[in-house]
Protein backbone atom coordinates (compact mmCIF):
# COMPACT_ATOMS: atom_id res chain seq x y z
CA UNK A 1 0.00 0.00 0.00
CA UNK A 2 2.91 2.67 0.84
CA UNK A 3 4.55 2.01 -2.35
CA UNK A 4 1.74 3.02 -4.41
CA UNK A 5 2.51 6.36 -3.47
CA UNK A 6 6.07 7.90 -4.11
CA UNK A 7 8.67 7.99 -1.35
CA UNK A 8 9.56 11.72 -2.14
CA UNK A 9 5.81 12.90 -1.88
CA UNK A 10 5.72 11.79 1.58
CA UNK A 11 9.09 13.66 1.75
CA UNK A 12 7.38 16.83 0.80
CA UNK A 13 4.44 16.25 2.66
CA UNK A 14 6.09 15.04 5.97
CA UNK A 15 8.17 18.81 5.29
CA UNK A 16 5.43 21.08 4.43
CA UNK A 17 3.06 20.01 7.25
CA UNK A 18 3.06 21.16 10.74
CA UNK A 19 2.66 18.48 13.24
CA UNK A 20 1.85 20.99 16.00
CA UNK A 21 -0.86 22.00 13.91
CA UNK A 22 -1.84 18.96 12.63
CA UNK A 23 -2.51 17.66 16.54
CA UNK A 24 -3.75 20.99 17.85
CA UNK A 25 -6.96 20.93 15.31
CA UNK A 26 -7.65 17.63 17.67
CA UNK A 27 -5.82 17.99 20.49
CA UNK A 28 -5.83 21.33 22.61
CA UNK A 29 -1.95 21.71 23.05
CA UNK A 30 -0.16 23.93 26.37
CA UNK A 31 3.33 24.86 25.44
CA UNK A 32 5.98 23.77 27.49
CA UNK A 33 9.35 25.19 26.77
CA UNK A 34 10.43 23.68 23.32
CA UNK A 35 7.60 21.22 23.46
CA UNK A 36 4.28 20.94 23.27
CA UNK A 37 2.02 19.10 26.14
CA UNK A 38 -2.12 17.76 26.63
CA UNK A 39 -3.32 14.88 28.09
CA UNK A 40 -2.85 11.99 25.75
CA UNK A 41 -5.86 11.11 23.58
CA UNK A 42 -4.78 7.58 23.26
CA UNK A 43 -5.28 6.83 26.88
CA UNK A 44 -6.72 8.25 30.08
CA UNK A 45 -4.93 10.35 32.27
CA UNK A 46 -4.68 12.82 35.13
CA UNK A 47 -2.04 14.65 34.19
CA UNK A 48 0.10 15.09 30.61
CA UNK A 49 2.50 13.00 29.50
CA UNK A 50 1.74 13.50 25.62
CA UNK A 51 4.56 15.49 24.07
CA UNK A 52 4.43 17.38 20.45
CA UNK A 53 7.99 17.81 19.67
CA UNK A 54 7.97 20.62 16.44
CA UNK A 55 11.58 20.80 15.48
CA UNK A 56 11.65 17.17 15.37
CA UNK A 57 7.76 16.44 13.91
CA UNK A 58 7.15 13.68 16.71
CA UNK A 59 4.65 13.24 19.28
CA UNK A 60 5.27 11.06 22.12
CA UNK A 61 3.38 9.66 25.11
CA UNK A 62 5.59 9.20 27.45
CA UNK A 63 2.36 7.11 29.92
CA UNK A 64 0.95 4.93 27.02
CA UNK A 65 4.03 4.89 24.61
CA UNK A 66 2.50 6.09 21.72
CA UNK A 67 4.50 7.81 18.98
CA UNK A 68 5.36 8.81 15.68
CA UNK A 69 4.80 11.07 12.82
CA UNK A 70 1.79 13.80 11.73
CA UNK A 71 0.89 10.35 9.52
CA UNK A 72 1.14 8.06 12.24
CA UNK A 73 -1.41 10.63 14.25
CA UNK A 74 -3.76 10.59 11.78
CA UNK A 75 -4.23 7.09 11.30
CA UNK A 76 -4.16 6.12 15.51
CA UNK A 77 -6.25 9.46 16.26
CA UNK A 78 -8.93 8.88 13.01
CA UNK A 79 -8.60 5.29 12.56
CA UNK A 80 -7.47 5.75 9.06
CA UNK A 81 -5.20 3.64 6.67
CA UNK A 82 -2.07 5.27 5.38
CA UNK A 83 -3.50 6.63 2.04
CA UNK A 84 -6.32 8.20 3.23
CA UNK A 85 -4.10 9.38 6.17
CA UNK A 86 -1.81 10.56 2.74
CA UNK A 87 -4.67 12.23 1.29
CA UNK A 88 -6.22 14.00 4.51
CA UNK A 89 -2.81 16.14 5.42
CA UNK A 90 -2.32 16.77 1.52
CA UNK A 91 -5.30 18.37 1.30
CA UNK A 92 -4.38 20.25 4.17
CA UNK A 93 -1.62 21.97 2.29
CA UNK A 94 -3.24 22.20 -0.90
CA UNK A 95 -1.37 18.96 -2.50
CA UNK A 96 -2.38 16.20 -4.88
CA UNK A 97 -1.51 12.76 -3.93
CA UNK A 98 0.25 11.18 -7.33
CA UNK A 99 0.33 7.12 -7.44
CA UNK A 100 2.88 4.88 -9.00
CA UNK A 101 2.40 2.48 -11.31
CA UNK A 102 1.60 -1.14 -10.36
CA UNK A 103 -0.78 -4.33 -11.15
CA UNK A 104 -2.56 -3.89 -7.47
CA UNK A 105 -4.66 -0.86 -6.84
CA UNK A 106 -4.69 0.51 -3.43
CA UNK A 107 -7.45 -1.08 -1.42
CA UNK A 108 -8.87 1.78 -0.09
CA UNK A 109 -8.89 3.82 -3.28
CA UNK A 110 -13.17 3.80 -4.17
CA UNK A 111 -12.52 7.22 -6.15
CA UNK A 112 -15.02 5.43 -8.77
CA UNK A 113 -17.65 4.79 -5.97
CA UNK A 114 -16.89 8.35 -4.32
CA UNK A 115 -17.53 10.44 -7.70
CA UNK A 116 -20.92 7.85 -8.45
CA UNK A 117 -22.75 8.72 -5.22
CA UNK A 118 -21.37 12.70 -5.85
CA UNK A 119 -23.29 12.53 -9.36
CA UNK A 120 -26.22 10.87 -7.67
CA UNK A 121 -26.29 13.46 -4.81
CA UNK A 122 -26.43 16.54 -8.07
CA UNK A 123 -28.82 14.37 -9.78
CA UNK A 124 -31.62 14.28 -7.25
CA UNK A 125 -30.44 18.12 -6.22
CA UNK A 126 -32.01 18.68 -10.18
CA UNK A 127 -34.74 16.59 -9.35
CA UNK A 128 -35.97 19.18 -6.43
CA UNK A 129 -35.27 21.74 -8.76
CA UNK A 130 -37.46 20.41 -11.35
CA UNK A 131 -40.34 19.15 -9.19
CA UNK A 132 -42.63 21.72 -7.63
CA UNK A 133 -44.70 19.25 -5.31
CA UNK A 134 -41.11 18.57 -3.63
CA UNK A 135 -40.31 21.94 -3.41
CA UNK A 136 -43.48 22.83 -1.66
CA UNK A 137 -43.11 20.15 0.95
CA UNK A 138 -39.52 22.04 1.66
CA UNK A 139 -41.29 24.79 2.03
CA UNK A 140 -44.09 23.62 4.28
CA UNK A 141 -40.52 22.28 6.72
CA UNK A 142 -39.53 26.08 6.37
CA UNK A 143 -36.51 24.72 4.74
CA UNK A 144 -34.88 27.76 3.07
CA UNK A 145 -32.47 28.08 0.05
CA UNK A 146 -29.24 28.14 1.63
CA UNK A 147 -29.79 25.11 3.67
CA UNK A 148 -31.24 22.75 1.21
CA UNK A 149 -28.21 24.01 -0.46
CA UNK A 150 -25.36 23.48 2.41
CA UNK A 151 -26.62 19.74 3.37
CA UNK A 152 -27.42 19.28 -0.78
CA UNK A 153 -31.27 18.32 0.02
CA UNK A 154 -32.45 16.26 -2.76
CA UNK A 155 -35.63 14.76 -4.50
CA UNK A 156 -36.01 11.02 -6.13
CA UNK A 157 -38.88 10.81 -8.21
CA UNK A 158 -40.98 7.91 -8.78
CA UNK A 159 -40.17 5.64 -11.45
CA UNK A 160 -37.96 2.54 -11.04
CA UNK A 161 -34.72 3.58 -13.14
CA UNK A 162 -34.41 7.10 -13.34
CA UNK A 163 -31.36 7.23 -11.38
CA UNK A 164 -29.60 4.57 -13.30
CA UNK A 165 -30.86 6.05 -16.64
CA UNK A 166 -29.35 9.26 -15.84
CA UNK A 167 -26.39 7.94 -14.00
CA UNK A 168 -25.64 4.72 -14.88
CA UNK A 169 -26.80 5.31 -18.37
CA UNK A 170 -26.56 1.57 -18.78
CA UNK A 171 -22.87 1.60 -18.61
CA UNK A 172 -21.98 -2.06 -17.06
CA UNK A 173 -19.48 -0.73 -14.70
CA UNK A 174 -21.24 2.50 -13.34
CA UNK A 175 -24.67 -0.20 -12.79
CA UNK A 176 -22.18 -2.62 -11.04
CA UNK A 177 -21.19 0.62 -8.72
CA UNK A 178 -24.81 1.42 -8.28
CA UNK A 179 -25.52 -1.73 -6.70
CA UNK A 180 -22.33 -1.73 -4.58
CA UNK A 181 -23.27 1.54 -3.52
CA UNK A 182 -26.79 0.22 -2.20
CA UNK A 183 -28.74 2.83 -4.43
CA UNK A 184 -29.83 -0.60 -6.53
CA UNK A 185 -31.96 -2.58 -5.34
CA UNK A 186 -33.23 -5.97 -6.69
CA UNK A 187 -36.58 -7.56 -7.20
CA UNK A 188 -37.76 -11.19 -6.85
CA UNK A 189 -36.54 -12.11 -10.08
CA UNK A 190 -33.33 -10.18 -10.09
CA UNK A 191 -33.82 -7.25 -11.85
CA UNK A 192 -32.45 -4.35 -10.36
CA UNK A 193 -34.10 -0.68 -9.73
CA UNK A 194 -33.88 2.52 -7.92
CA UNK A 195 -33.72 1.83 -4.09
CA UNK A 196 -35.03 5.39 -3.33
CA UNK A 197 -38.12 6.61 -5.30
CA UNK A 198 -40.45 9.53 -3.91
CA UNK A 199 -38.62 10.72 -1.23
CA UNK A 200 -36.74 13.70 -0.17
CA UNK A 201 -32.79 12.69 -0.31
CA UNK A 202 -30.35 13.17 2.55
CA UNK A 203 -26.60 12.68 1.40
CA UNK A 204 -24.57 11.31 4.27
CA UNK A 205 -21.10 12.66 4.17
CA UNK A 206 -17.72 11.35 6.03
CA UNK A 207 -15.47 12.69 7.88
CA UNK A 208 -13.59 14.34 4.28
CA UNK A 209 -17.08 15.75 3.16
CA UNK A 210 -17.67 12.69 0.37
CA UNK A 211 -21.19 11.29 -0.46
CA UNK A 212 -20.93 7.95 1.11
CA UNK A 213 -25.05 7.59 1.39
CA UNK A 214 -27.95 8.65 1.76
CA UNK A 215 -31.19 8.57 3.61
CA UNK A 216 -34.96 9.07 1.78
CA UNK A 217 -38.17 10.52 3.65
CA UNK A 218 -41.77 9.99 2.53
CA UNK A 219 -43.39 13.57 2.12
CA UNK A 220 -47.09 11.99 2.18
CA UNK A 221 -49.35 9.21 2.74
CA UNK A 222 -46.90 7.09 0.27
CA UNK A 223 -46.59 3.59 1.26
CA UNK A 224 -43.30 2.19 2.91
CA UNK A 225 -41.29 3.04 5.77
CA UNK A 226 -41.26 6.94 6.73
CA UNK A 227 -37.09 6.60 6.52
CA UNK A 228 -34.99 4.74 4.22
CA UNK A 229 -31.89 4.80 4.34
CA UNK A 230 -28.74 3.29 2.23
CA UNK A 231 -27.50 -0.13 3.48
CA UNK A 232 -24.43 -0.88 4.43
CA UNK A 233 -21.85 -1.05 1.71
CA UNK A 234 -18.14 -0.97 1.90
CA UNK A 235 -18.36 2.97 2.09
CA UNK A 236 -21.00 3.30 4.59
CA UNK A 237 -21.42 1.53 8.28
CA UNK A 238 -24.50 3.30 9.95
CA UNK A 239 -22.80 2.25 13.73
CA UNK A 240 -19.93 4.25 12.91
CA UNK A 241 -21.34 7.54 11.17
CA UNK A 242 -23.38 11.10 11.85
CA UNK A 243 -25.66 12.84 9.85
CA UNK A 244 -24.29 16.55 9.67
CA UNK A 245 -21.07 16.07 11.43
CA UNK A 246 -19.14 17.44 8.67
CA UNK A 247 -21.52 20.45 8.12
CA UNK A 248 -21.11 20.91 12.14
CA UNK A 249 -17.41 20.90 11.65
CA UNK A 250 -17.40 23.42 8.85
CA UNK A 251 -19.78 25.60 10.60
CA UNK A 252 -17.61 25.75 14.11
CA UNK A 253 -13.56 26.38 13.82
CA UNK A 254 -13.71 25.77 17.46
CA UNK A 255 -16.45 23.48 18.30
CA UNK A 256 -17.41 23.81 22.04
CA UNK A 257 -20.69 21.31 22.08
CA UNK A 258 -22.52 19.30 19.83
CA UNK A 259 -26.32 17.94 20.00
CA UNK A 260 -27.22 14.40 19.38
CA UNK A 261 -31.00 14.26 17.86
CA UNK A 262 -32.97 11.43 16.52
CA UNK A 263 -33.56 12.75 12.84
CA UNK A 264 -32.07 14.54 9.85
CA UNK A 265 -34.72 16.66 9.91
CA UNK A 266 -34.56 17.99 13.53
CA UNK A 267 -30.78 18.53 12.83
CA UNK A 268 -31.40 20.56 10.02
CA UNK A 269 -33.83 22.96 11.93
CA UNK A 270 -31.11 23.40 14.16
CA UNK A 271 -28.91 24.13 12.17
CA UNK A 272 -31.42 26.31 10.11
CA UNK A 273 -32.55 28.20 13.50
CA UNK A 274 -28.83 29.30 13.96
CA UNK A 275 -27.33 26.25 15.71
CA UNK A 276 -25.14 24.43 13.89
CA UNK A 277 -24.87 22.17 16.40
CA UNK A 278 -26.85 19.02 15.41
CA UNK A 279 -25.87 15.72 14.82
CA UNK A 280 -28.47 12.52 14.00
CA UNK A 281 -27.63 9.07 14.28
CA UNK A 282 -28.48 7.20 11.45
CA UNK A 283 -31.77 4.79 12.51
CA UNK A 284 -29.67 2.70 14.82
CA UNK A 285 -29.14 3.31 18.19
CA UNK A 286 -25.63 5.25 19.68
CA UNK A 287 -22.85 3.12 19.60
CA UNK A 288 -19.23 3.15 20.75
CA UNK A 289 -17.91 4.19 17.30
CA UNK A 290 -20.51 7.31 17.37
CA UNK A 291 -18.95 8.83 20.83
CA UNK A 292 -15.76 7.86 19.66
CA UNK A 293 -16.49 10.19 16.97
CA UNK A 294 -18.36 12.96 19.08
CA UNK A 295 -15.82 13.07 22.01
CA UNK A 296 -13.14 13.21 19.15
CA UNK A 297 -15.04 16.51 17.76
CA UNK A 298 -15.57 17.97 21.39
CA UNK A 299 -15.28 17.76 24.70
CA UNK A 300 -19.00 18.38 25.30
CA UNK A 301 -21.76 16.22 23.69
CA UNK A 302 -25.57 16.83 24.83
CA UNK A 303 -28.33 13.54 23.76
CA UNK A 304 -31.43 15.24 23.14
CA UNK A 305 -34.55 12.48 22.67
CA UNK A 306 -37.89 12.48 23.12
CA UNK A 307 -39.52 12.17 26.79
CA UNK A 308 -41.47 8.90 26.00
CA UNK A 309 -40.58 5.06 26.22
CA UNK A 310 -38.56 4.91 23.05
CA UNK A 311 -37.14 8.06 24.01
CA UNK A 312 -35.55 7.08 26.82
CA UNK A 313 -34.75 3.93 26.13
CA UNK A 314 -32.59 5.33 23.57
CA UNK A 315 -31.20 8.09 26.27
CA UNK A 316 -29.89 4.57 28.48
CA UNK A 317 -28.31 3.21 25.38
CA UNK A 318 -26.23 5.94 24.45
CA UNK A 319 -25.50 6.84 28.55
CA UNK A 320 -23.95 2.75 27.92
CA UNK A 321 -22.02 3.87 24.49
CA UNK A 322 -20.81 6.75 26.43
CA UNK A 323 -19.10 5.71 30.18
CA UNK A 324 -16.13 4.09 28.33
CA UNK A 325 -15.13 7.49 26.91
CA UNK A 326 -15.98 9.90 29.67
CA UNK A 327 -12.15 11.19 30.54
CA UNK A 328 -11.69 13.67 32.45
CA UNK A 329 -12.42 17.13 30.85
CA UNK A 330 -15.03 15.31 28.71
CA UNK A 331 -19.16 16.06 29.56
CA UNK A 332 -22.14 14.50 28.64
CA UNK A 333 -25.74 15.80 29.22
CA UNK A 334 -29.32 13.95 28.88
CA UNK A 335 -32.00 16.78 27.24
CA UNK A 336 -35.45 15.29 26.97
CA UNK A 337 -38.38 16.73 25.17
CA UNK A 338 -41.90 17.30 26.05
CA UNK A 339 -44.81 14.65 24.74
CA UNK A 340 -45.52 15.29 21.50
CA UNK A 341 -42.33 17.70 20.50
CA UNK A 342 -39.10 17.34 18.65
CA UNK A 343 -36.22 19.99 17.86
CA UNK A 344 -37.99 21.05 14.84
CA UNK A 345 -41.16 21.92 16.38
CA UNK A 346 -39.93 23.64 19.45
CA UNK A 347 -37.28 25.77 17.57
CA UNK A 348 -40.13 26.91 15.81
CA UNK A 349 -42.17 27.82 18.93
CA UNK A 350 -39.37 29.00 21.83
CA UNK A 351 -36.81 30.17 18.92
CA UNK A 352 -32.89 29.73 18.86
CA UNK A 353 -32.48 31.29 22.15
CA UNK A 354 -35.57 29.29 23.80
CA UNK A 355 -33.51 25.89 22.34
CA UNK A 356 -30.33 26.64 23.75
CA UNK A 357 -31.62 27.42 27.28
CA UNK A 358 -33.04 23.69 27.13
CA UNK A 359 -29.47 22.88 25.93
CA UNK A 360 -27.83 24.93 28.65
CA UNK A 361 -30.10 23.50 31.24
CA UNK A 362 -29.29 19.46 29.95
CA UNK A 363 -29.10 16.67 32.79
CA UNK A 364 -25.89 15.78 33.16
CA UNK A 365 -24.87 11.98 32.84
CA UNK A 366 -24.06 11.10 36.90
CA UNK A 367 -27.52 13.01 37.48
CA UNK A 368 -29.55 11.00 34.70
CA UNK A 369 -27.80 7.26 35.56
CA UNK A 370 -28.29 7.74 39.57
CA UNK A 371 -32.15 8.67 38.81
CA UNK A 372 -32.61 6.55 36.34
CA UNK A 373 -31.06 3.61 38.73
CA UNK A 374 -33.37 5.18 41.53
CA UNK A 375 -36.60 4.88 39.38
CA UNK A 376 -38.24 2.18 41.13
CA UNK A 377 -36.12 1.73 44.27
CA UNK A 378 -36.93 3.45 47.51
CA UNK A 379 -33.51 4.47 49.15
CA UNK A 380 -34.81 5.30 52.39
CA UNK A 381 -34.73 1.57 53.19
CA UNK A 382 -31.63 -0.43 53.13
CA UNK A 383 -32.76 -2.94 50.55
CA UNK A 384 -33.42 -0.31 48.19
CA UNK A 385 -29.92 1.10 48.85
CA UNK A 386 -27.91 -2.00 48.32
CA UNK A 387 -30.29 -2.69 44.99
CA UNK A 388 -28.90 0.73 43.95
CA UNK A 389 -25.43 0.00 44.50
CA UNK A 390 -25.67 -3.32 42.69
CA UNK A 391 -26.82 -1.86 39.81
CA UNK A 392 -24.39 1.15 39.35
CA UNK A 393 -21.48 -0.31 40.92
CA UNK A 394 -21.01 -2.22 36.98
CA UNK A 395 -21.40 1.05 35.68
CA UNK A 396 -19.58 3.08 36.98
CA UNK A 397 -16.82 0.38 36.80
CA UNK A 398 -17.07 0.96 33.00
CA UNK A 399 -15.64 4.81 33.53
CA UNK A 400 -12.14 5.20 32.61
CA UNK A 401 -9.61 5.69 35.69
CA UNK A 402 -9.75 9.43 36.63
CA UNK A 403 -11.22 12.00 38.68
CA UNK A 404 -14.34 11.57 37.58
CA UNK A 405 -14.31 8.01 37.87
CA UNK A 406 -13.45 8.75 41.63
CA UNK A 407 -16.41 11.02 42.20
CA UNK A 408 -19.14 8.83 40.38
CA UNK A 409 -17.90 6.05 43.19
CA UNK A 410 -17.84 8.83 46.01
CA UNK A 411 -21.58 9.59 45.13
CA UNK A 412 -22.66 6.08 45.07
CA UNK A 413 -21.34 5.82 48.27
CA UNK A 414 -23.50 8.90 49.73
CA UNK A 415 -26.53 8.26 48.25
CA UNK A 416 -26.52 4.36 49.19
CA UNK A 417 -23.84 3.88 52.17
CA UNK A 418 -22.22 1.30 50.51
CA UNK A 419 -18.66 1.14 49.82
CA UNK A 420 -17.82 1.41 45.82
CA UNK A 421 -16.02 -1.68 45.42
CA UNK A 422 -16.03 -1.78 41.73
CA UNK A 423 -14.07 -4.61 41.27
CA UNK A 424 -10.91 -3.45 38.61
CA UNK A 425 -7.16 -4.28 39.85
CA UNK A 426 -4.87 -1.19 39.32
CA UNK A 427 -2.55 -1.01 36.60
CA UNK A 428 0.68 -2.79 37.15
CA UNK A 429 3.70 -0.05 37.80
CA UNK A 430 5.39 0.57 34.66
CA UNK A 431 9.18 -0.25 34.91
CA UNK A 432 11.58 2.24 35.42
CA UNK A 433 13.64 2.60 32.32
CA UNK A 434 17.36 1.70 32.31
CA UNK A 435 19.31 4.17 30.23
CA UNK A 436 22.65 1.68 30.92
CA UNK A 437 21.11 -1.20 28.95
CA UNK A 438 21.35 1.14 25.42
CA UNK A 439 24.38 0.52 23.90
CA UNK A 440 26.97 3.05 22.34
CA UNK A 441 25.52 2.82 18.76
CA UNK A 442 21.71 3.02 19.86
CA UNK A 443 22.61 6.09 21.76
CA UNK A 444 23.83 7.59 19.05
CA UNK A 445 21.32 6.57 16.67
CA UNK A 446 19.00 8.35 19.50
CA UNK A 447 21.27 11.71 19.44
CA UNK A 448 21.95 11.60 15.74
CA UNK A 449 17.54 11.68 15.24
CA UNK A 450 17.38 14.44 17.77
CA UNK A 451 20.03 16.73 16.11
CA UNK A 452 20.58 15.36 12.32
CA UNK A 453 22.63 18.72 11.40
CA UNK A 454 25.71 17.34 13.66
CA UNK A 455 26.02 14.98 10.82
CA UNK A 456 26.58 17.49 8.25
CA UNK A 457 30.09 18.35 10.70
CA UNK A 458 31.31 14.84 9.54
CA UNK A 459 33.14 13.80 6.61
CA UNK A 460 33.47 10.06 5.28
CA UNK A 461 35.67 8.14 5.13
CA UNK A 462 34.31 7.42 8.90
CA UNK A 463 36.55 5.79 11.71
CA UNK A 464 33.42 3.56 13.39
CA UNK A 465 32.64 2.60 10.12
CA UNK A 466 34.49 -1.12 10.51
CA UNK A 467 33.06 -1.44 14.00
CA UNK A 468 31.79 -5.04 14.59
CA UNK A 469 29.07 -3.39 16.88
CA UNK A 470 25.34 -4.11 16.10
CA UNK A 471 23.58 -1.33 14.48
CA UNK A 472 26.93 0.13 13.00
CA UNK A 473 25.11 -0.42 9.33
CA UNK A 474 21.93 1.45 10.58
CA UNK A 475 24.03 4.03 12.11
CA UNK A 476 25.66 4.38 8.53
CA UNK A 477 22.69 4.46 6.25
CA UNK A 478 21.34 7.18 8.54
CA UNK A 479 24.29 9.69 7.92
CA UNK A 480 24.42 8.98 4.55
CA UNK A 481 20.37 9.54 4.70
CA UNK A 482 20.91 12.92 6.45
CA UNK A 483 23.77 14.03 4.12
CA UNK A 484 21.69 13.42 1.04
CA UNK A 485 18.98 15.44 2.48
CA UNK A 486 19.89 18.33 4.23
CA UNK A 487 17.43 19.93 6.53
CA UNK A 488 14.90 16.77 6.98
CA UNK A 489 13.87 16.42 10.45
CA UNK A 490 13.56 13.49 12.22
CA UNK A 491 10.11 12.37 11.61
CA UNK A 492 10.87 12.02 7.49
CA UNK A 493 13.98 10.73 8.41
CA UNK A 494 12.07 8.02 10.16
CA UNK A 495 9.61 7.29 7.77
CA UNK A 496 12.12 6.24 5.09
CA UNK A 497 12.49 3.28 7.30
CA UNK A 498 8.51 2.85 7.36
CA UNK A 499 8.20 -0.99 5.73
CA UNK A 500 11.38 -2.08 6.81
CA UNK A 501 12.54 -3.77 10.74
CA UNK A 502 14.29 -1.34 11.97
CA UNK A 503 11.14 1.39 11.83
CA UNK A 504 9.68 0.05 15.04
CA UNK A 505 13.12 0.42 16.91
CA UNK A 506 13.85 3.69 15.20
CA UNK A 507 10.41 5.34 16.64
CA UNK A 508 11.60 4.00 20.21
CA UNK A 509 14.89 5.33 19.77
CA UNK A 510 13.79 8.66 18.75
CA UNK A 511 10.83 8.58 21.81
CA UNK A 512 14.14 8.88 24.19
CA UNK A 513 15.36 12.40 23.13
CA UNK A 514 12.18 14.03 22.57
CA UNK A 515 12.44 16.49 25.26
CA UNK A 516 16.18 17.99 26.24
CA UNK A 517 17.91 20.79 25.38
CA UNK A 518 18.96 21.10 21.62
CA UNK A 519 22.81 22.38 22.39
CA UNK A 520 23.12 19.62 24.68
CA UNK A 521 21.91 17.35 22.96
CA UNK A 522 24.75 18.29 20.26
CA UNK A 523 27.34 18.09 22.44
CA UNK A 524 26.24 14.44 23.62
CA UNK A 525 26.03 13.44 19.95
CA UNK A 526 29.70 14.93 19.51
CA UNK A 527 30.77 13.16 22.38
CA UNK A 528 29.46 9.97 21.62
CA UNK A 529 30.74 9.71 18.24
CA UNK A 530 34.11 10.64 20.17
CA UNK A 531 33.64 7.51 21.94
CA UNK A 532 32.37 5.10 18.89
CA UNK A 533 36.11 6.39 17.22
CA UNK A 534 37.45 5.23 20.11
CA UNK A 535 36.10 2.32 20.37
CA UNK A 536 37.11 1.57 15.98
CA UNK A 537 40.68 2.19 17.35
CA UNK A 538 41.02 -0.34 19.86
CA UNK A 539 39.25 -2.80 17.63
CA UNK A 540 42.20 -1.85 15.30
CA UNK A 541 44.75 -2.62 17.28
CA UNK A 542 43.59 -5.34 18.35
CA UNK A 543 43.64 -6.72 14.60
CA UNK A 544 46.82 -5.31 14.04
CA UNK A 545 48.24 -6.94 17.46
CA UNK A 546 47.15 -10.48 16.07
CA UNK A 547 48.99 -9.98 13.12
CA UNK A 548 52.12 -8.87 15.05
CA UNK A 549 54.78 -10.82 12.99
CA UNK A 550 53.24 -9.92 9.70
CA UNK A 551 53.08 -6.30 9.51
CA UNK A 552 54.43 -4.13 6.95
CA UNK A 553 56.36 -0.75 8.09
CA UNK A 554 53.11 1.80 7.71
CA UNK A 555 51.11 -1.24 9.54
CA UNK A 556 53.95 -1.07 12.33
CA UNK A 557 54.03 2.97 12.84
CA UNK A 558 49.88 2.67 13.03
CA UNK A 559 50.38 0.24 15.67
CA UNK A 560 52.70 2.60 17.80
CA UNK A 561 50.50 5.63 17.41
CA UNK A 562 47.38 3.26 18.28
CA UNK A 563 49.66 1.69 21.87
CA UNK A 564 48.78 4.62 24.38
CA UNK A 565 44.82 4.37 23.82
CA UNK A 566 42.76 3.54 26.70
CA UNK A 567 40.28 0.37 26.53
CA UNK A 568 38.25 1.32 29.29
CA UNK A 569 35.10 3.20 27.67
CA UNK A 570 32.88 3.45 30.98
CA UNK A 571 29.43 3.92 31.48
CA UNK A 572 28.64 1.96 27.87
CA UNK A 573 28.39 -1.45 26.77
CA UNK A 574 30.47 -2.66 23.73
CA UNK A 575 27.26 -4.71 21.82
Amino acid sequence: MRGLIPERFIDELLTRVDIVDVIQHRVPLKKAGREWTACCPFHNERSPSFYVSPSKQFYHCFGCGAHGSALKFLMEYERLEFPDAVEELAKTVGLTVPREGGQQAPREDRSDSYSLLDEAASWYQQQLAQDSEAQAYCRQRGLDPDIISRFRIGWAPAGYDGLSQAVGRQQARKLELLSETGMLASGDHGRRYDRFRQRLMFPIMDRRGRVIAFGGRLTGSEQGPKYLNSPETPLFHKGRELFALWQVKQANPKLERIVVVEGYMDAIAMHQAGLPIAVATLGTATTPEHTEQLFRATADVVFCFDGDRAGRAAAWKALEATLPRMRDGRQAGFLFLPDGEDPDSLIRQEGQAGFQQRISQAMPLSDYLFNELSRDVDTTRLEGRARLAERARPLIARLPDGAFRDLMAEELERRSGARAQLGVAPAPPRPARVEGQRTLVRSVIALLLAQPEVAREWQPPYPFAQLELRGISLLLELIELIQRRPGAHAALLIEHFAERPEYAALQKLMTATLVGDPETQKQELRDAIGRLQHQAHIQRRHALQARLGQLNDAEKEELRQLLPLREHLRGFADA
